[in-house]
């Protein structure tokens, strides 16, 4: 009787927020870091290197994951409040923003936070329809040869059906919280940044490998002065979106046991997380450009035709893992909305009222509002894409537009609130340079996106861009 009771007091236990006691710890944690950070922006960083070169390429790289390691390290510091130890939990990054800054920097964090989760939408479907072309021309180039013009295809069909498929799944409610997606995500995530890298490898081993420079593309008859800075300044964008995981660092640190303390096992996870995610990306960019030097596309995989079956076999990671996280990323949008929706128009039907519908013994929840809001964003999102399929250029603004204010800016901010520092005290100082850099940097990175963009519009013909 004594030990059911005890296991019964054991299966209870609870933190002290009354939540289900946590067990994680930060090898966990580092692990789910890895996880998110090795997304879509890896297939860009072997494009990325190519614009820097050898020497810049390597120093960036290096240069962000040093700032995300200091400042990812005060966000743990802000994961209570006020006290970094024995305060209040802040479950989401928006709360611990509100808690340290105000209200108004909540809402300034909440649209800029919304609004790179909703881009990223756009960003994910132009990876999967340039992964979906690839291996279609893959597999035309292993019938037919590489004669020009036969295997050009159009990205729409493939966008359309992408559009499609969200559609359906953009209708389940809780489709964020499937446990599976995240297992599917590491596994597909990790599958095709190491199929891409072996590739790369394979280029180079037999020696077919092109040549590069310590200072990237060379101007001459196909790249002015100009336009190489515009690539570089791009090219900053891309790192900065592989870089980042601020979204959901408190959603990790919300898994850590309490003791030791959740800050200080986030920042050894930080240090372990962000180590592994360096080498990884030195290791994917450093081969992709070495393989193909000046010729490196924006998406990695595109580079490859042969053998068309592995090619094939990385292109569908890549989709398959673009298919969840769409969702994953997408779905804390669509709730937002629908909060506010609520709240503006409480007593209508159309925007509260679940329809239940049974289908053989499953019953499921309809409603008018979620099905007509979140198809019109699918649609929005599709056609967006459609109109400006260019891969590393959209991946590099949601970068840059992401990176000051959510890796820097907060995280220094509330730092400085919670050790109330001086203001023009040395410290102080020194944490506004930091920061007033990486904006300078950020904006680099958005002024380089958007001028590729409209040098990409004016080059193809909206709608009908073909790879």
């Amino acid at each position: 009787m004594e030990s059911t009771n005890t296991k019964a007091l054991v299966e209870v236990e609870v933190d002290d927020d009354g939540r289900i006691k946590r067990t994680g710890n930060a090898l966990t944690a580092s692990t789910h870091i890895i996880t998110v950070v090795v997304g879509a922006g890896v297939l860009a960083l072997a494009w990325a290197m190519a614009q820097l070169g050898w020497i810049a390429g390597i120093a960036v790289m290096l240069t962000f994951s040093a700032i995300s390691m200091l400042t990812y390290s005060l966000v743990a510091d802000c994961y209570r409040f006020p006290d970094p130890i024995t305060g209040k939990r802040n479950y989401t990054y928006m709360q611990a923003v509100k808690a340290y800054l105000g209200g108004t920097m909540h809402v300034l964090c909440g649209v800029i936070l919304y609004g790179k989760l909703a881009g990223i939408t756009v960003g994910y479907t132009i990876t999967s329809a340039t992964c979906l072309v690839a291996i279609e021309k893959a597999i035309c180039i292993h019938k037919r040869g590489h004669e020009e013009g036969h295997c050009e295809f159009s990205y729409n069909p493939f966008m359309i059906g992408f559009g499609i498929l969200q559609v359906f799944l953009s209708q389940i409610p809780n489709f964020h919280e499937l446990t599976w997606l995240s297992t599917i995500a590491a596994i597909t995530s990790f599958g095709y940044a190491f199929i891409a890298s072996g590739l790369s490898l394979s280029v180079i081993v037999s020696g077919k490998g092109k040549r590069t420079s310590i200072t990237g593309i060379e101007i001459g008859a196909g790249l002015s002065a100009e336009d190489k800075v515009w690539k570089v300044f791009s090219s900053l964008g891309n790192i900065a979106l592989a870089s980042t995981y601020a979204t959901v660092i408190y959603d990790i640190m919300d898994t850590l046991k309490s003791h030791p303390p959740e800050n200080k096992q986030m920042k050894k996870a930080n240090v372990l997380g962000i180590t592994a995610m360096t080498i990884l990306f030195l290791l994917c960019s450093c081969l992709g450009y070495a393989a193909f030097g000046d010729q490196t596309p924006g998406n990695i995989f595109t580079a490859f035709y042969e053998p068309f079956w592995l090619v094939a076999l990385g292109n569908v990671c890549v989709v398959i893992h673009m298919i969840g996280a769409y969702q994953v990323l997408g779905q804390p949008f669509f709730r937002i909305v629908e909060i506010g929706a609520n709240i503006m128009w409480p007593d209508s039907d159309f925007v509260n009222k679940e329809h239940p519908i049974r289908i053989s013994n499953v019953t499921l929840n309809f409603n008018l509002f979620r099905l007509t809001w979140r198809t019109i964003f699918v649609i929005l999102a599709t056609i967006l894409a459609m109109a400006m399929p260019f891969f590393s250029e959209i991946l590099s603004l949601l970068g840059a537009v992401g990176f000051w204010p959510l890796v820097v800016f907060f995280p220094i901010q509330m730092h400085i609130a919670q050790k109330h520092i001086t203001k023009l005290s040395f410290k102080w100082c020194l944490l506004q340079l930091l920061s007033f850099m990486c904006f300078l940097i950020s904006v680099a990175a958005i002024v380089g996106s958007i001028h590729g963009i409209s040098k990409d519009l004016h080059k193809y013909k909206i709608f009908s861009y073909k790879q």
